[in-house]
Formats: C-alpha cells, structure tokens, sequence
C-alpha cells in the first residue's frame, strides 16, 4: 500500500447553481485560480465542466477552447473536460467537445438513472467517442455508474482495443440516485470486477454528497485513487458548506499521506496515466 495517490479535482459539475453555491467556478478567471489553488495542495488533474456569461452549463467549443488553453498556461494539471456536460445536451455536442484538444476526456459507460433524469449513453455513442480519442491521442477516463457499466468496458476493449497510451483508467461515480451506492461493499464488487479489465487497470472513486469520506476511505484502502470536488459535493461536513475546491483536495491529500500513499504530481500522474510529458 505504498502506491502514491492521483487526485483529481471536479470544480463546478453541472447541476448546482451559482445563486445557492457562491463559492462555485464559474468563470474562466474563477475556474484557472480554483486550478492553481487545487495543484498547490495536490491535486494532479482537473475535471472540467464550463459555464456560460449566465454561469448555465454549456458545451460550446470556442470556450472549451479557450478554458483547455488557459489551464495549460497557468498550471501543470492534466486537464480533463468532461464528455458527459449535462443530462440534457444531444450527443453531437458531446462528441465535439474533443475538438478542443484536452489530454484527457471523460467516457460514460453506459446510460443510467441521474435523479429524475437520465443520462443517456448508448453503445454507438460510446464506440464512437472511444475511437475518435484513440485518433487524437485523448486518453480517457472511464466512467462507471454501476457494476454492469465494467463488463461493457470489457466488451468495448476487446472489440475496438486499448486507448490512447494504452492504460486503462476508470472512475467509479457513487452515489448518485439510480447508480450503485457510495458503500464499501460496492467499491469492493467494483474493484473485485476490474481483474477482467487489462492488467494494470487502476481505478479512482469518488462519492457524492454525503458519500464523499465513506467513498474516499474505501478507495483508499484498496489502492485506488480519488476524485473530490465541488461537482460532487458542496457540504463540508454536517451544516458547514465547502469554501473551495482547495479545501476539498487538501482533506483528500491529508488522508492519502495518513495512508501513505502520498499524492502524484501532475508530472507523474501522466507517466501513470500514458499520458506524454
């Protein structure tokens, strides 16, 4: 248990709003300085969902653009744009998002119950968007909402073969209404599953809401890395709202070196991930 920890940072997400959460990024200006203050304390990549001038999510490209750009300029975080936006945005806009050239992207592997709502993912979707990062060299990361979501990875790797850099990285997302809980015994079907997966699969986790410590421990506790982040979680404890992203990923990293498994820097989270220096 002496692997190092990767710690990515999900800073705005698409559902809370800015009007309940003051603290959220919404801006360009407000997400780079989230970034600097994330990687100061030890996270090594950035998961990213853009807003708009009215801070509604959004997935046009010129800003997608211009966000990887600026993070590039004024940090060393991998940076990751999220695939999946909002549960309402058509798959055309999703596919595009890999125009903007980030170093990595995110890869929903399947459709699953988001609340009230449903976030679509179907199998021609998910094909398309695998092969279209293999061409531009975007690795992906992986994202399971349930068990099941593994054996379509496993089918989607031996039929269109390994991705960009050639390691495999998954996220399982727990706790979301209608995907599988933020419990230990979950984190322990999932990562049981993962020796199906192509060896040297590593796996982060991340909890939502109330699940955010459970899940973090869990993951922790099993080798694994983790995600933390005002997208996922906006109470800091019981009746303590967060005040920044930073505080979230200093807690994570606090918890990784209790653990011994200090975090990755940006340099040798890519040397992990197969991402080139």
């Amino acid at each position: 248990m002496t692997t190092p920890t990767l710690i990515t940072v999900a800073p705005t997400g698409a559902e809370s709003a800015k009007a309940d959460v003051p603290a959220l990024p919404v801006t360009l200006d407000e997400l780079v300085e989230t970034a600097k203050e994330c990687e100061a304390v030890g996270a090594s990549v950035v998961h990213v969902h853009i807003r708009d001038a009215a801070a509604q999510p959004t997935l046009d490209l010129g800003r997608l653009r211009d966000t990887v750009a600026a993070l590039r300029a004024n940090t060393s975080l991998i940076v990751q744009l999220s695939t999946g936006g909002s549960v309402h945005d058509p798959e055309a806009d999703r596919l595009a998002v890999l125009e903007a050239a980030p170093d990595m992207a995110s890869c929903t592997m399947g459709t699953v119950n988001f609340g009230e709502d449903v976030f679509l993912n179907r199998w021609e979707f998910i094909v398309d968007l695998h092969t279209r990062m293999q061409e531009r060299g975007i690795v992906p990361e992986y994202e399971i909402f349930d068990l099941g979501h593994l054996w379509a990875l496993q089918r989607l790797l031996d039929k269109y073969g390994l991705p960009a850099g050639g390691h495999v990285h998954v996220d399982f997302v727990m706790g979301v209404p209608g995907g599988m809980p933020g419990t230990t015994a979950a984190l322990v079907a999932c990562t049981t599953a993962l020796a199906d997966l192509p060896a040297g699969t590593t796996f982060s986790a991340t909890g939502i809401g109330r699940a955010t410590l459970p899940v973090l421990l869990a993951s922790l506790s099993a080798g694994g890395h983790l995600r933390v982040g005002m997208e996922d979680t906006v109470t800091y404890e019981r009746g303590r709202p967060v005040e920044s992203n930073a505080q979230l990923v200093a807690r994570a990293a606090g918890f990784a070196r209790l653990a011994q498994r200090p975090a990755l820097t940006p340099v040798e989270a890519r040397t992990m991930l197969g991402l080139p220096a």
